[in-house]
């Protein structure tokens, strides 16, 4: 069977109306763009886009057992979690993944986001940042097991946009001292763009609409790209996920990792305290018995405000999701068939389509068709609750996000960058030292340590290297 019978068969052989008006060039583009995608398939996830419907279902907080917190936890369990992790860095058994598939448009910029500079007085971009605090940790993990030569392999995964300037950024700074073997690039999927009733657009006269499918695509591209076997074949046991946009991530962090592997969870998350009932987050719920995530559009104004029984003066559901979790390689096996499972979002948007009659394009004015999308989060019914954890962070310790351009005053380069300068403050005042906002490379310390030879003393420095 042809490619075209297969489309055709399928009810999409409309994607094959202009084609004998094509270049030879341009009808080898669209062959190569249509023999990667299954119409069948696409049809088959345009029905089960359509049938899914969010249920209300039972939301309370997650149980006590599976919760822990950084501001109660006992100091030495504290101890315990980062030494544990530290020693997992130290015999190869962690790896990084990050989603990195956006791109700047709202900072301005047209590179990723990971190569934007957020005015730091180094300049550093939030790469670079990154990279450093993976080799920090992989310095901290030899010194304190005696082990020289201590790894954290990278994964990355972009966006068709992004993955030739991210590699080309990485290439140009040396991979920021980092093994190039240990930065692994791979790209997520995309799908079609469909009209309503489930038709592929084309955007040209020889070229499908398509859109990323997703951060919940993870599952699939680390099967598709290998990452899976490289997993396997370095002895990887567990993996810190993150986001590219974070300032204050800890990479790698050995004490969530050590936490995650204490806890012997398939899946754990780091949460940050909401802060007002209005605040638009998602939180990490208990929904009708499994974890999940309840976005702020579905949770009602009484249950946004609902009080802790045990302490009014906080809010009942307050674990707000930060999409920063661990995932046992284990699991991470398993999500080749469960990620077969996960229901795709439907959002609609102003698509650019060939038009009828002439093939060329038109940009509409208001919604004309939907992308299809997975979300990460959507794997956690799939894990049972003793497999399950949840660790409260602090938000000025963990989490400023770069979403909103600059100029916009929240979640954004200034307060990203004030945020990061206000953490290195708090170090050297947390050692005896007096200190204006500072910066702290990564090199120096990780997340505070290492800082006892400033006690007593001013520090005017912008930053410390």
């Amino acid at each position: 069977m042809s490619l075209q019978e297969k489309y055709t068969k399928a009810g999409q052989g409309h994607v094959y109306n202009f084609y004998s008006k094509l270049s030879a060039e341009e009808r080898q583009s669209l062959d190569r763009q249509l023999s990667k995608l299954d119409p069948e398939e696409i049809n088959d996830i345009a029905k089960r886009a359509g049938d899914y419907t969010e249920s209300e279902g039972v939301i309370e907080p997650l149980p006590a057992q599976v919760v822990a917190s950084m501001f109660d936890s006992d100091p030495a369990d504290l101890e315990s979690w980062r030494k544990q992790g530290l020693e997992a860095v130290a015999n190869g058994e962690v790896a990084v993944l990050l989603l990195a598939g956006g791109q700047g448009t709202r900072l301005g910029s047209s590179a990723p986001k990971g190569c934007y500079n957020i005015g730091l007085p180094s300049n550093k971009s939030l790469f670079q940042l990154q990279a450093e605090r993976i080799a920090k940790v992989a310095r901290l993990a030899g010194e304190e097991f005696g082990r020289s030569g201590c790894r954290v392999p990278w994964y990355i995964m972009t966006s068709g946009p992004t993955r030739a300037p991210t590699e080309a950024f990485f290439k140009e700074n040396n991979y920021f001292g980092l093994p190039s073997s240990d930065v692994i690039f791979f790209e997520q999927g995309v799908l079609p763009c469909l009209t309503k009733d489930g038709k592929i657009i084309l955007e040209s006269a020889g070229k499908v609409a398509v859109a990323p499918d997703g951060n919940g695509g993870v599952y699939k591209a680390l099967y598709e790209s290998g990452v899976l076997d490289d997993l396997k074949t370095r002895g990887i046991e567990h993996v810190h996920m993150y986001c590219v946009d974070n300032s204050l991530v800890k990479v790698a962090d050995p004490s969530f990792i050590g936490f995650a592997a204490a806890r012997k969870a398939d899946v754990a998350v780091k949460v940050v305290r909401k802060r007002n009932a209005g605040e638009s987050v998602g939180l990490i719920v208990s929904k009708d018995g499994a974890p999940g995530v309840i976005e702020y559009s579905e949770i009602s104004k009484e249950l946004a405000e609902a009080k802790d029984e045990n302490d009014p003066s906080l809010l009942k559901l307050r674990a707000a999701n930060i999409v920063n979790h661990y995932y046992s390689t284990a699991f991470l096996l398993k999500t080749v068939d469960l990620a077969k499972q996960l229901p795709y979002h439907v959002a609609n948007k102003k698509i650019p389509y060939a038009d009828e009659s002439t093939g060329e394009t038109v940009k509409p004015s208001r919604p004309n068709g939907i992308k299809l999308e997975q979300f990460v989060f959507d794997i956690f019914p799939q894990v049972s609750l003793d497999k399950f954890a949840s660790l409260e962070v602090a938000r000025q310790d963990e989490f400023s996000p770069v979403k909103n351009g600059p100029g916009s005053g929240e979640d954004c380069p200034e307060t990203a960058r004030d945020d990061l300068l206000a953490e290195g403050a708090r170090w050297l005042t947390a050692v005896g030292a007096t200190s204006q906002p500072i910066e702290i490379y990564p090199n120096v310390s990780y997340s505070g340590e290492g800082l006892e030879s400033f006690a007593g003393k001013q520090v005017n420095e912008r930053y410390l290297s």
